[in-house]
C-alpha cells in the first residue's frame, strides 16, 4: 500500500512568549502578570501543528535553532527547497516571507506538476498576511490564496467580500481566494465567480486568539485536501478557529475535532 502523501508547510518557526494578564492593559500602565508561558510559534509552524492535531500527515520546512532562543535565522531558499523530494506531498503551503525565493520554489513544483496527471499534481497554497509590497508578487502563484484582513485594508477594502472582488484579478485562472475577517467570519471566491461565506463561531469565553488565523488556514487546507467543498472548508475553518480562541495553545484542537460529527463536516 502506498504511503499516504503529506501536507508540507514552508515558513517560520519562532518562540512566542505569552504573558497572561487579567485585562487588556491600558496605554502607559503597568500590569501584574498572572502567568507566562513559552510556546512554539510562527505561521507555518502553527498551521502544521493544527494539521497534525486534525490527523493529517504533515511536515514543516523552515530554519530551526539548536537551542530555545535564536535571532536572525535565515529563511528557506529556493536552493534549500530543491533538495525536497516532492513525490512525498499532495499539498504545499507557503507562508509569505522571502517572496522572490518562494516564487522560485513554487516554480519548481509547477515544473514537477507539469509531468503528472491532474489527480497526482501537488496543490499549492500561499498566505499573504503582512502588508509588505514584495509579498504581493505571490498572488498569481497559488491554487489557493489566503489574504489577511490587514492586507485587504492595505488595498483599501473594508470587507472580505469587497477584498475578494477587488483582488481576484491578481490570482491565476482557476484559483481560490480566501479572506477571513475576524468576528465577521470568512469569505471565499473561486473560478465560478460566486462568493461563499461562513459566519464566525466565537467561543463562550474568549481566552487566546494567538494563532487563530493559522488554525483557520490549516482547517481549510485539511478539508480541501480531503476533497471537501469550498463551503465545507470555510465553515470548518471558522468552527475550529473559533473553538481554538476558547483555550490556550493548540493541544485541545484534537479533542474539538473528535467532538465534531465527521458526517457534518464534509
Amino acid at each position: 500500500m502506498e504511503q499516504q502523501k503529506k501536507i508540507l508547510c514552508v515558513g517560520l518557526v519562532c518562540l512566542d512568549i505569552i504573558n497572561v494578564v487579567n485585562k487588556y492593559p491600558e496605554e502607559d500602565t503597568d500590569s501584574r502578570c498572572l502567568s507566562q508561558r513559552w510556546q512554539r510559534g510562527g505561521n507555518a509552524s502553527n498551521s502544521c501543528t493544527v494539521l497534525s492535531l486534525l490527523g493529517a500527515p504533515c511536515a514543516f520546512m523552515g530554519s530551526l535553532s539548536a537551542g530555545p532562543v535564536a535571532k536572525n535565522l535565515p529563511d528557506v531558499t529556493a536552493e534549500d527547497f530543491s533538495k525536497v523530494h516532492l513525490h512525498q506531498f499532495k499539498w504545499i503551503h507557503w507562508e509569505g516571507r522571502n517572496a522572490e525565493e518562494q516564487v522560485k520554489m513554487i516554480q519548481q513544483v509547477e515544473r514537477y506538476n507539469s509531468m503528472l496527471p491532474q489527480q497526482q499534481k501537488i496543490t499549492i497554497s500561499v498566505e499573504i498576511e503582512k502588508t509588505r509590497q514584495p509579498l504581493y508578487q505571490l498572488f498569481p502563484h497559488g491554487d489557493v490564496v489566503f489574504v489577511s484582513k490587514d492586507v485587504a485594508r492595505d488595498f483599501g477594502f473594508e470587507s472580505a467580500e469587497a477584498a475578494l472582488k477587488g483582488l481576484y484579478s491578481r490570482v491565476k485562472q482557476g484559483a481560490i481566494l480566501i479572506c477571513a475577517w475576524a468576528e465577521k467570519g470568512a469569505d471565499a471566491l473561486g473560478p465560478d465567480g460566486v462568493i461563499i461565506h461562513s459566519d464566525a463561531f466565537p467561543p463562550e469565553s474568549l481566552v487566546d486568539t494567538l494563532g487563530a488565523g493559522d488554525t483557520f488556514n490549516a482547517a481549510v487546507i485539511y478539508t480541501l485536501s480531503k476533497g471537501g467543498s469550498l463551503q465545507d472548508a470555510l465553515t470548518f475553518g471558522c468552527r475550529v478557529a473559533g473553538r481554538k480562541c476558547g483555550f490556550h495553545g493548540y493541544d485541545s484542537i484534537s479533542k474539538v475535532f473528535n467532538d465534531m460529527q465527521p458526517q457534518s463536516l464534509f
